[in-house]
């Protein structure tokens, strides 16, 4: 790898990464483990793994995107056990397939112990610097202005800080969040600006625009935060971490995690605040027109709500402190671009909240990103060779979705510096899989947040089993160390025995809804939903001490053994047509029968594979027979 140096005010690096929030991290701290001489490059060195929204990490779907991180060898969820508030597992009344955890983080606790370790990572350079422009081979005045769809692709070569100085690499990562070109709205008022007051990124984004990349306009938003000891807590109800948490890290037990947890609280909103949000709604940013970007469907503003759901009368309010050492709470699910005072007079109305103290006012963010089908499933652009992007400047939502992509283009940064192929998950492999699969093959028009329903193999995706599936993978890439893949091959194994055990082992089946003087494996009494494990003991006399990873793992194996059977038989038939791949120099217009959408669609996104194809909007299933028409023949001609 290339050793960093300074001359003249230029350095080179192998990978420089832009942008230092949960995907920046993450890229930087997986392409220097894995030996490259990397740059991390951020406006502020405050900002590190800012949680500008939601002073949280996992959730419905993202918590399986944390557990694949730190599975893989990743740093959030190591961190976010470190420094959690609280911890819970959701959806415990339904299926293990969509049980998340989700963590309520000490906020300005998690930002330290990141910036801690990437200052402590070897081969990587941490600094304070904003980039204004992108550097590519052989630039000339000729190519800006021209859209990538219409040039030759070019080959990246390094990055200009706004001071003028000069840094050289073989890839660069775009992991710009929210910050490019942002602009901060409260109501009419609009001010070019980060999130939380940080500075915006405006000189890199007019110098993408003017070099031909084709931005767009998201937009999110973020709630009021208000003082603790202003709420009155006899009005809400509170909600309690689970004794023990279960730690996000499979380097860690529940006793390694284990600690004193601070309560979380829920509250409603009622017609009386409706009506203000109501009366108001004008004054807002977008019903105003003052925003031009697109917003997420997943996360509503309190005036979308309102006016999407007149019928609703109220809506679930969640204060969530925001850490140990300060009285700030958060109020999720609220935000607005209301104008201050009449977002005091609505939040008043809400139950608990009728003597708030703010500390800060809600705001809308809007900012530029790229649209995620000019990205190869590694996450490296189609017509810039060496150009990598994480993140929000890929039009998703979310720290999970950040860091899981974030992790994936440093690994691939990396692998091109070597020479080597890219590191890709499937979408049957990973949740991770699921996620840039979506984006690369079906784009986004509205901020992407991942859900399990978006997983159509969830149950074998479990956040309880992703270091089975890819621990092994992250140690053969250098980011998972060997003390990870000797526990996960002690649980592999654990799990296994245990599995043997109980489908071996019989006993009286006498009280168990079989006829008495009967017998049956306790693998056979466990399958029936009204069984549990513990239920077992008075009858199991050969029972071994496991730990609780173990034992869980045998459980559902035993306990959804159909429904996994089942579900691996559809993952067979989907690896047929992932493996059925498609030549990527194949002129779509050059074969009769594909409609003309299909073939715009083939053309602009390249799928490797017939089942990517499938997955395309605008491709329908006899484009798809035609295809496959065509492609036998080229075998068969070969």
């Amino acid at each position: 790898m290339t050793q960093a140096s300074e001359t003249n005010r230029q350095m080179t690096y192998d990978v420089i990464v832009v942008g230092a929030g949960h995907a920046g991290c993450e890229a930087a701290l997986s392409a220097a483990r894995l030996g490259c001489q990397t740059l991390l490059l951020t406006i502020s060195l405050d900002s590190i793994a800012h949680m500008p929204c939601n002073p949280s990490i996992g959730g419905t779907g993202k918590g399986q995107l944390v557990k694949e991180i730190d599975a893989l060898g990743g740093e959030m969820g190591t961190v976010i056990d470190k420094v959690f508030l609280q911890s819970r597992m959701l959806n415990r009344s339904k299926g293990p397939a969509v049980w998340s955890p989700r963590a309520q983080a000490d906020k300005a606790r998690y930002h330290l112990e990141m910036k801690r370790i990437l200052e402590q990572r070897e081969n990587l350079h941490l600094r304070q610097g904003e980039v204004s422009e992108l550097l590519f081979a052989e630039e000339t005045d000729v190519m800006k202005g021209v859209s990538f769809e219409n040039r030759e692709v070019r080959k990246i070569c390094g990055v200009r800080l706004k001071s003028g100085t000069v840094c050289r690499s073989r890839t660069v990562v775009l992991a710009t969040g929210t910050y490019l070109n942002s602009r901060v709205f409260v109501s009419d008022h609009a001010a070019v600006s980060g999130p939380s007051g940080f500075a915006a990124s405006t000189l890199l984004a007019d110098a993408m625009r003017a070099q031909g990349f084709e931005l767009r306009r998201f937009k999110t938003g973020t709630p009021a935060r208000v003082l603790g000891r202003s709420l009155d807590y006899t009005k809400l109800t509170s909600q309690l971490g689970d004794v023990p948490p279960l730690p996000f890290s499979y380097l860690n037990r529940p006793e390694d995690v284990a600690r004193d947890q601070v309560p979380c609280w829920l509250t409603y909103t009622n017609p009386k605040g409706h009506r203000i949000v109501a009366d108001n709604i004008t004054k807002t940013a977008p019903y105003g027109g003052h925003t031009t970007g697109v917003g997420p469907r997943y996360c509503l503003s309190i005036e979308d709500k309102v006016s999407r759901f007149p019928d609703r009368e109220k809506h679930q309010v969640f204060l969530e402190p925001e850490g140990l050492e300060t009285d700030e709470v958060y109020i999720q699910g609220m935000s607005t671009s209301l104008p201050e005072d009449i977002q005091e007079a609505f939040y008043r109305t809400i139950p608990g909240l009728e003597q708030a103290i703010f500390t800060r006012y809600a705001y809308s963010i809007e900012y530029d990103c790229l649209n995620p089908l000019v990205l190869e499933p590694s996450l490296a652009h189609k017509q810039a060779k060496g150009l990598y992007c994480a993140g929000q400047i890929n039009g998703t939502s979310g720290y999970e979705e950040a860091a899981a992509q974030g992790l994936m283009a440093g690994v691939n940064a990396a692998r091109f510096c070597k020479g080597e192929t890219p590191f890709l998950l499937g979408r049957d492999e990973a949740y991770i899989g699921v996620l840039i699969d979506d984006l690369v093959t079906k784009g986004t028009d509205e901020p992407y947040r991942i859900m399990t329903s978006r997983a159509e193999f969830r149950l074998v995706l479990r956040q309880d089993n992703a270091d089975l599936r890819l621990t092994e993978k992250g140690y053969e890439l250098g980011l998972a160390t060997s003390e990870r893949v000797q526990r996960m091959r002690a649980k592999r194994a654990g799990a296994a025995k245990e599995l043997a055990r109980l489908r071996e082992t019989r006993v009286p089946a006498a009280g168990t809804k079989v006829k008495n003087g009967t017998t049956a494996t306790l693998a056979e009494l466990l399958a029936r939903p009204e069984i549990s494990y513990d239920d077992l003991a008075m009858v199991d006399q050969t029972r071994p001490d496991l730990p609780p990873e173990v034992v869980r793992q045998a459980v559902i194996e035993i306990k959804y053994a159909g429904y996994i059977e089942k579900q691996n038989r559809q993952i067979a038939k989907f690896a047929k047509a992932e493996n059925r791949k498609i030549p990527q120099d194949l002129d779509y217009a050059a074969l009769g029968g594909l409609r003309t959408e299909a073939v715009q669609k083939l053309s602009q996104i390249r799928p490797a594979s017939i089942g990517q194809a499938s997955r395309i909007s605008g491709v329908s299933p006899a484009d798809i027979s035609v295809l496959m028409i065509h492609l036998t023949k080229i075998n068969v001609e070969r």
